[in-house]
């Protein structure tokens, strides 16, 4: 089956995509494998007035503000550390290797230049309380933290490293540690137990141009797609008026979201 969404020439526009834009975007996958190669500190704010020097993505800021916001969590939790430089990153791995050993270091902290903190995406966060721990804050599954970790991915965030899935991120739990990847797509990840690793092969399943897949949301059909990147460029028509986003996944290629407004009868006609 075809993508549903036109790309009749005479109603759509084009967009070309550069190869190197894969690296950038909410949805890269940084890990031991896919090293961060893109640039953001020109979109970087702080999270939290008291806290100037802990910055983040704007647009991530923006969301987890509003979560705050939602259930006062500002007056209960603190940011621990948001964005990092390649040299600060490389100053908390030396200085948790002479500290705690090699062993702890490789379970909670990220290889410099493989760091998601270099995103400016991500975020540890910590109970507020007299002494916090910049490695291993807490953020326990009990009160105000868990009602955080409930309502993240409304708000575009998952809990990027969970129990049970060291195997595939080769990062040991880490319950402080949440993850900017944006609507609808923490929502789709949070349903179906995915981490990131997980997800970004998921999508290859629906490539575009072919049928995608589609997450209701309200009156809303959202429709993603996996573009795999050519060596030069790739070219795609879009529609002219309807929303997308795209984001590279800093593997190989772009994930496309496209948001249609639907009534529950073309909902069926389209199902059908």
């Amino acid at each position: 089956m075809k993508n549903p969404i036109s790309k009749d020439p005479a109603c759509t526009k084009k967009v070309t995509l550069p190869r190197e834009g894969i690296h950038s975007g909410s949805l890269i996958l940084v890990n031991a494998q896919y090293r961060f190669q893109g640039k953001n500190n020109d979109l970087l704010i702080p999270v939290h007035d008291p806290f100037p020097d802990i910055l983040l993505n704007r647009r991530a800021v923006v969301l987890l503000s509003e979560l705050m916001q939602e259930i006062d969590g500002w007056r209960h939790i603190v940011p621990v550390s948001g964005w990092r430089s390649q040299e600060e990153q490389q100053a908390i791995w030396d200085d948790t290797v002479k500290e705690s050993g090699l062993e702890f270091t490789r379970k909670y902290v990220a290889v410099p230049g493989h760091s998601e903190h270099q995103t400016g995406l991500a975020i540890d966060l910590g109970l507020k309380q007299e002494h916090v721990d910049f490695i291993c804050p807490e953020f326990p599954y009990t009160g105000i933290c868990q009602t955080f970790r409930e309502k993240a991915a409304k708000y575009g965030f998952i809990l990027r490293y969970p129990a049970g899935k060291e195997h595939v991120t080769g990062i040991g739990h880490e319950p402080w540690h949440f993850r900017y990847v944006g609507a609808p797509h923490a929502e789709i990840m949070s349903s179906k137990g995915l981490t990131l690793e997980e997800y970004t092969d998921f999508l290859t399943r629906f490539p575009y141009g072919d049928m995608p897949y589609q997450h209701v949301s309200g009156n809303k059909t959202i429709y993603i797609s996996y573009i795999r990147a050519d060596q030069g460029e790739t070219t795609l028509n879009l529609p002219e008026n309807l929303p997308y986003s795209l984001s590279g996944n800093n593997k190989d290629g772009y994930i496309l979201t496209e948001w249609r407004t639907e009534n529950a009868q073309q909902r069926e006609l389209r199902r059908a």
